[in-house]
């Protein structure tokens, strides 16, 4: 944790753009290699800890409309390109490294199949990606990780009984996958139902309802284990159910900031955590790696680069063909249906074949290859297997850094929607809203009062704030531009005023004119109204 805390510190000093996981990664083999800290990872406690908890915030986070309106594309990619990473890579990994049995060639190939928003994310808020793109990108990450971890978890199951058979897997996949979607569903759903019954009844609690989030993820992905099914697809569909349930806005304000900052802070640190670790254990995981090596008959470690190299290159290459010939099918129904859509631009396809980072899924993944065989041998070629998953994430992570900003420098992309115009319809319908609610509440609260002009006089004041932003927002062309440029610079002004408010509010505190009980109830109150102008 605190090489993660250091790594935000080191990420913003340094003069070139390199993506925080890097850094990270960096860090935790300096921890490495300079401190007798070595962290014992169990496989099954690191995965239980980690996968469920960022599945189910990734499911619950993504924009679902986004993600229906490109399912097409998140589905081949997901699926479809999963399942040939799977097949074409592990029959590659084989012929390269001979030492290395299919079924574990198979499984390397499984968990370096999934993609990682987090580590696109940290390299597009330095490149600009096309919007559009990183939805897809978000969506196939979602899905990738559940597919390509029940992938790992059949090869795993071949390599420890020595069988394998394509009918049972067939079989087993359909319950695996619709048992944990099922369970997820069904867990979450139900839980928030009674959280909801209970709240209406006897209050929320902001606490309570916290925690239920941080719980379901876990529950969800141990009951849909005990009933062999997919944990990894249970998380997922609870975060997606939870997404769906919580439109209903329930939740009192300060429970949903409150919950958003803690998921934010876990989101953080467990990703950063992972790839510490990943770091951490590098300098651990090369000599038993190079021994391996010898074992194909080759003796310098430096084929321990090629070999890594060789897979981001298949990697890469994969997911090009797969990406052109998915687009260009795409374009050529388009084209049946009337349309003069273009052919696919390479350099559009080969910035979404770099996008395809690895990251925490793919290291929490390979942990978990089990130590020992069915009858207590060494799991053969584990070490190599994890080491090279490690240098795929770094080398696509370095390779991303570097190609990116090259492919989408100057890149002509289609026009994406506005939202400003659907802004300004929900804001409008929203302050109408409350002004037809401010004048019920007037009404209630003035009637037979002998001081109504005091809550006449409030009401209109507060109704004069939305009328003016109904003015402001239902206007059309240059208008709406300059009312959106006063609108800002009115945002800017009350911003700086609450900072002003604030400095007055800390310096009388430190001066002992006023207590911590007092100056905390301020702050909290001008914090928020920041936190409201600067959204």
């Amino acid at each position: 944790m605190v090489a993660v805390v250091v790594s935000g510190f080191v990420s913003r000093m340094l003069p070139l753009p390199i993506p925080r996981p890097l850094v990270q990664i960096a860090l935790g083999g300096m921890v490495g290699l300079v401190a007798n800290l070595r962290v014992e990872l169990d496989p099954e406690i690191f995965f239980l800890l980690f996968i469920p908890p960022l599945l189910f915030l990734d499911g619950w986070r993504i924009p679902n409309e986004e993600l229906l309106k490109d399912r097409a594309a998140v589905l081949e990619l997901a699926l479809g390109l999963v399942f040939l990473t799977v097949v074409g890579l592990g029959f590659f990994v084989r012929w390269m490294i001979p030492a290395m049995p299919l079924t574990v060639a198979f499984a390397l190939a499984a968990v370096v199949s999934p993609t990682d928003p987090i580590a696109v994310s940290a390299i597009a808020a330095r490149v600009p990606v096309p919007r559009r793109l990183m939805h897809i990108l978000e969506g196939e990450s979602l899905l990738n990780d559940a597919s390509g971890l029940v992938c790992l978890r059949f090869a795993i199951a071949a390599a420890l009984t020595g069988a394998f058979s394509l009918s049972d897997a067939a079989l087993s996949f359909v319950w695996v996958a619709l048992g944990g979607i099922t369970v997820g569903f069904g867990v979450t759903w139900l839980t928030v139902k009674a959280k909801q019954w209970i709240t209406r009844r006897i209050g929320e609690e902001s606490g309570s309802q916290i925690l239920i989030s941080l719980l379901l993820p876990f529950a969800s992905y141990l009951l849909a284990e005990r009933l062999h099914c997919s944990g990894i697809l249970a998380a997922v569909a609870a975060g997606l159910t939870m997404s769906s349930v919580e439109a209903s806005g329930q939740a009192m304000a300060v429970t949903r900031m409150q919950q958003n900052t803690v998921w934010d802070t876990i989101q953080f640190v467990a990703n950063g955590i992972i790839f510490v670790l990943l770091g951490e254990q590098l300098p651990s995981i090369l000599g038993p790696a190079a021994e391996t090596v010898r074992l194909t008959g080759h003796h310098e470690p430096w084929w321990l680069l090629i070999y890594v190299l060789a897979i981001n290159i298949g990697l890469v290459a994969l997911r090009f063909v797969w990406v052109w010939v998915s687009l260009s099918f795409t374009i050529f129904r388009a084209r049946l249906h009337g349309s003069k859509a273009r052919g696919p631009n390479w350099r559009l396809v080969a910035a979404t074949s770099l996008a395809g980072i690895r990251g925490a899924i793919t290291l929490a993944g390979v942990l978990t290859l089990p130590i020992m065989l069915n009858d207590g041998s060494p799991f053969p070629a584990r070490d190599l297997a994890i080491f090279l998953a490690m240098g795929v994430i770094i080398v696509s992570i370095i390779a991303a850094s570097i190609g990116l900003p090259l492919l989408l420098r100057g890149l002509e992309m289609p026009a994406e929607p506005s939202y400003q115009e659907e802004e300004d319809r929900v804001r409008v319908a929203a302050a109408e809203a409350a002004i037809a609610e401010i004048e019920r509440v007037q009404h209630k609260l003035a009637a037979g009062r002998r001081d109504a002009d005091v809550y006449i006089a409030a009401a209109a004041r507060v109704m004069d704030f939305y009328r003016t932003r109904i003015e402001a927002r239902s206007r059309q062309g240059e208008a709406a531009t300059l009312a959106r440029e006063s609108e800002g610079a009115e945002r800017r002004m009350r911003m700086a005023a609450v900072r002003a408010e604030r400095a007055v509010v800390f310096r009388m505190l430190r001066s002992q004119q006023i207590s911590s009980e007092t100056a905390g109830k301020l702050v909290r109150q001008l914090d928020l109204l920041e936190a409201r102008y600067d959204a």
